[in-house]
């Protein structure tokens, strides 16, 4: 299986926020779904949570947030507040076409409710789901109203997946023209190939995998060099890299490494609050 994006920012602070688990679908899922994410909190004060962006669809069951998300570009916020449990799919990137009448271009970067794409079923889920004393009941729940929805990955949306696996599995994949070499696609018809199955562009996909783990590397290294970090992603200079970086996780590469070696909250400036 290819590398799975990071996700959660300032993890530290994350840790004692809430609980986030990880279980694989059904068997008969596992083309479509790469794993089911359950996440618990029980806060006396709210608190803000930001994400990362990836190319993921996620089809999530919390109060408030039965939804159908579509990939994201940039880095989002999710407010938590009160005691919460849910569930959430999250698609293999590539994989989400059949369940739409549109392109996933349609749904980059915003929401529909979950029963516009599963019927009205899925709004039964969701009550049982939010009723659930364990996570079994909820995987269980979950699991039914997938596979009674299941449908095959189509030729073209597998050829997506693992061009997208293929951008996460080799970090030196740093330009579309690298993509075609390869996967044996053209450029214009990887192009297409993203636009329908996707959700993005084939270079907005690889910058966020080489983002991703950049954020990875900072994460991991105290210290980290930031100018042969740039290099090894394939930017031409540090300051490309610091812009590119900001714009998709909303801090600079210095604030991120700092937030992830100490636990205490940054405003994104390299201040502390």
């Amino acid at each position: 299986m290819h590398r799975i994006p990071r996700g959660i920012v300032d993890e530290q602070v994350a840790r004692t926020k809430f609980t986030l688990v990880r279980h694989p679908p059904a068997a008969e899922l596992r083309e479509l779904v790469e794993y089911y994410w359950l996440l618990r909190w029980d806060l006396t004060e709210p608190h803000v949570q930001r994400v990362l962006p990836n190319l993921s669809v996620h089809v999530t069951f919390f109060p408030g947030t039965t939804a159908v998300h579509g990939p994201m570009r940039d880095v989002f916020t999710y407010r938590l507040e009160g005691r919460v449990h849910g569930i959430a799919a999250r698609w293999r990137p590539g994989c989400f076409r059949p369940f739409l009448n549109a392109p996933v271009r349609t749904v980059a970067g915003r929401s529909v409710d979950v029963t516009e794409i599963f019927g009205a079923n899925a709004a039964d889920v969701a009550t049982r789901i939010r009723n659930a004393r364990t996570d079994e009941e909820m995987i269980t729940a979950i699991d039914n109203l997938l596979m009674a929805c299941r449908r095959p990955v189509t030729t073209a949306g597998r050829a997506a997946a693992e061009a997208v696996e293929t951008i996460a599995a080799d970090a030196g994949i740093t330009r579309v023209t690298h993509l075609a070499a390869a996967t044996g696609v053209s450029v214009r018809a990887l192009q297409r190939l993203f636009a329908e199955h996707v959700g993005s562009t084939p270079k907005q996909a690889i910058r966020i995998y080489r983002l991703d783990e950049a954020a990875r590397v900072l994460a991991a290294e105290p210290a980290p060099d930031y100018a042969g970090l740039a290099t090894r992603l394939g930017y031409s200079d540090q300051p490309h890299f610091i812009r590119d970086f900001r714009a998709v996780t909303g801090r600079s590469p210095g604030a991120f490494s700092r937030s992830a070696h100490d636990p205490m909250p940054d405003n994104g400036n390299g201040r502390r609050e």
